[in-house]
C-alpha cells in the first residue's frame, strides 16, 4: 500500500500560466515512486484562495505542458532513486 501525501512537502511544483501539477514522492513495498496532483487556483466569490481540478478549454494547454514536464521531471529523478 502507498503512503499518503497530504502531509509531506512535495517534491516539486511546476507551473505553466495558471495550471499547477504538484509532483509527490510515495513509497510502496517495491520502492518509491511519484504521483501527480494538476490543480487551478482561483478566487471564490468571497475573495478567499481556493484549488480547482476542473480546466476549461483555456487551460488545456497548459495542462499538457506541466503534464509533459511533469512526466519527464519524474523519468529524470526516479533514475536517482
Amino acid at each position: 500500500m502507498a503512503t499518503n501525501h497530504s502531509s509531506k512537502r512535495p517534491a516539486t511544483t511546476l507551473q505553466c500560466g495558471n495550471i499547477k501539477a504538484t509532483i509527490w514522492q510515495n513509497v510502496s513495498e517495491k520502492g518509491p515512486f511519484f504521483a501527480t496532483t494538476f490543480s487551478r487556483p482561483f478566487k471564490d466569490p468571497s475573495g478567499a484562495w481556493r484549488s480547482g481540478t476542473s480546466f476549461g478549454l483555456n487551460d488545456l494547454e497548459a495542462l499538457l505542458t506541466v503534464a509533459r514536464e511533469a512526466k519527464e521531471w519524474m523519468v529524470v529523478h526516479i533514475l536517482n532513486c
